[in-house]
């Protein structure tokens, strides 16, 4: 299914514990409030559009390539779209004369941890994986309709998180994959429920009931 205009055309013992988490690079959760990634819709929105969501199986994984949705793309001079978010969502952040941020702190929603190592371990992820997407809508998109969902930086999309986080996330659905993070379970749902509107995306029965389940007990 092609984008409507919703989508791109219109457009992350406790004293000897914490030691070692200094010493690798991870901290306790900061005490400031931390900002999540723009585009969350209320809850009483997010239902709506899940409730407008048309419901089908995925369709296969056949020709998928991540390099068909060109990703990190400058949406910023000289910014591209990781390193925009990583300003956007990192703490006392220094970047160098081409937008790399050379250090900061960056708090990963996903597992409620501080990370305030090398910046190369910060992962950017997909609300809604590039490879879910193919199966939900995206394999029949132009490129550049690819690439705008790659790299939405106005839409919840797009978030820092810790490279473990990521990686167990993978590609999977709510119905098969929630962050261990309980506290952020409602904005997560409500999140990827705003992309797979905006973007015209299916989803599945399994998904969204479990989608359902959660915006009941945790929003």
């Amino acid at each position: 299914m092609t984008p409507t205009p919703r989508g791109p055309r219109a457009f992350l013992a406790a004293v000897s514990a914490l030691a070692l988490a200094v010493v690798i690079g991870w901290a306790a959760p900061a005490a400031a409030a931390h900002t999540l990634p723009p585009g969350i819709p209320s809850t009483s929105a997010a239902q709506t559009q899940l409730n407008s969501l048309t419901v089908a199986a995925k369709g296969p994984q056949t020709g998928y390539d991540r390099s068909l949705f060109p990703h990190w793309a400058v949406v910023d001079s000289p910014c591209t779209a990781r390193q925009h978010v990583l300003v956007r969502d990192g703490h006392n952040v220094v970047t160098n004369a081409d937008c790399q941020p050379t250090s900061g702190s960056w708090y990963s929603f996903f597992d409620a941890v501080t990370w305030t190592g090398d910046v190369s371990q910060i992962s950017i992820d997909h609300m809604v994986p590039l490879s879910e997407a193919w199966k939900t809508g995206a394999a029949s998109w132009s490129t550049n309709e690819r690439r705008a969902f790659a790299n939405d930086i106005t839409s919840p999309q797009l978030w820092a998180v810790t490279t473990s986080s990521n990686s167990a996330k993978g590609d999977k659905d709510p119905s098969q994959w929630m962050p261990t993070n309980t506290a952020v379970h409602c904005d997560y749902v409500k999140a990827w429920v705003n992309v797979k509107h905006r973007y015209s995306l299916t989803v599945t029965s399994a998904e969204k009931s479990s989608i359902q389940g959660t915006i009941d007990s945790r929003c």
